[in-house]
Parts: C-alpha cells; structure tokens; sequence
C-alpha cells in the first residue's frame, strides 16, 4: 500500500508537519472506527485532543470530507460521515473494479519476488484467521493490517502508482464498514483468501477476480443480514443533497 493508506497499528509518524500529522491522525481514527460514524467533530474539542491550531484542524477536515469520510455541516460544523448499506455496496463495487485490474496487472508482471511476498503476507493473514476461527483472542487492527497486508501484496506489482493509490482510499473507504461492524465471516473467507493465493501462483487473474467478487459481496450481505450499521445511519431527513450543476442560460 502507498503512503495515503491509514496507518492500521499504532499513529501516523510525529515528525510529519502539524497539518498532515493531524489529517493522518484523524483519518485513521475515522477509518478504524476509532471515531463512530455520524460522531461530531468540534473544533475545540479536537484541538485539546489533537494538539493541533483550529486552521489547521479545519483544513484537515476538509480533506477528508473531499474523501467521503467527514460531513461539512455548514454553520454546525463537521461530523463523522455517516455508513448506509447503500453506500457500503457502492464502496464494495468500486474496490471490486480497482482491484480486479490490478490484479490483471499485477498477475501478469509479477516476478519470484512478488509471489514470495504474496505467500509471506497470506501466512501472517491465515495464522491470525486459524486463532479467530478457534475462538481464541485476537485485535481486529491486527487482523485487518494482515488482511490489507495480503490484498496490498496481490496487486503490488501492477506497475501504476496511481492505481495502487486510488485503490488504497477505496480499501479505506470499504475498511470503514468492517470495521464498524467488526465482521469475520470465518471459514469462508479464510478459504476464499486461500484460492486467491492459489490464483496468484497460477496466474489465474479470471478465476481471482471471480473470487474477490463473491468475497467482497459477501461481506457486505452478511453486514447488511446483521444489521450493524443502523444504529450509525444517518436518518433520511438529514441525508445530504447532492449538489445540482445550474441550469444553462437561454
């Protein structure tokens, strides 16, 4: 994954500037539900927390409202967005798209260095998916950093920078939801992230692209089965407008 990619253990690096130091600490809080969905984010409150001067909070904010993950309220000020499982399948569409012609990509221009990478990334991720499936304890970030680890290494070498960072914000987006839901969808996904390991040594980028389709899917159908993001939808008086270009002059 490329720089723009949320920190999933730990905080973003301190020595980075005020201003980006504060956006990264934020979007992390956000995406790994650290900070609910529809939550209010006062500039005084976030100053105290943050250390960081109101300018530049509101900058940062603006940021990530641009990336879908914040709601400028006008005069109310900013807020969390909020999750729908509309938006959820929309979000899963879209990585779905990147990731598939990544993967294409990456499949045909991989090297012995790649796959190796590949394997390492899927170990660490199915020895973490074994001690779920036990029932014994483990961190949701831990298991999620494995799990952005693996899908990070399939596409690696797709050769385009700005694929691998398109698709980085789309994983965050689609991260949000897991991770709101804290959703393991046990067995079958670890046997899906297993045929997409095979699928990689095999080079078979239309078997994996099937796989990650009925992957990603499912996930968001066992989410939306749940019913764990009502409690964080906005409610439909409050849902924001979209924005209408105006009507051309006679």
């Amino acid at each position: 994954m490329t720089d723009a990619a949320v920190t999933i253990t730990g905080r973003p690096d301190e020595e980075e500037g005020s201003g980006e130091a504060a956006y990264r600490r934020l979007r992390a809080d956000i995406v790994l539900g650290r900070l609910a969905p529809g939550r209010k984010l006062g500039l005084d409150a976030l100053r105290r927390s943050q250390g960081a001067g109101i300018s530049t909070l509101r900058e940062a904010l603006n940021r990530l409202a641009a990336e879908g993950l914040v709601l400028a309220e006008g005069q109310r000020g900013f807020a969390v967005a909020p999750v729908s499982a509309e938006d959820f399948r929309e979000v899963a569409d879209l990585r779905l798209l990147l990731e598939c012609q990544a993967i294409r990509d990456a499949f045909a221009a991989g090297d012995l260095e790649w796959e190796g990478q590949v394997v390492g990334a899927h170990h660490k991720l199915a020895v973490m998916e074994r001690r779920l499936l036990a029932g014994q304890p483990a961190d949701p970030a831990l298991w999620k950093r494995y799990d952005r680890e693996f899908h990070g290494a399939l596409v690696a070498a797709c050769g385009s920078t700005v694929l691998l960072e398109t698709y980085a914000a789309a994983y965050d987006r689609f991260l949000r939801y897991q991770m709101v839901a804290v959703v393991f969808r046990g067995a079958v996904a670890a046997a899906q992230h297993a045929e997409l390991l095979d699928c990689a040594l095999t080079r078979d980028a239309a078997r994996a692209c099937r796989v990650l389709e009925d992957h990603l899917q499912g996930c968001v159908e066992h989410v939306v089965r749940a019913g764990t993001l009502q409690p964080f939808a906005l409610p439909r008086a409050r849902r924001p407008r979209q924005a209408t270009a105006p009507e051309a002059g006679p």
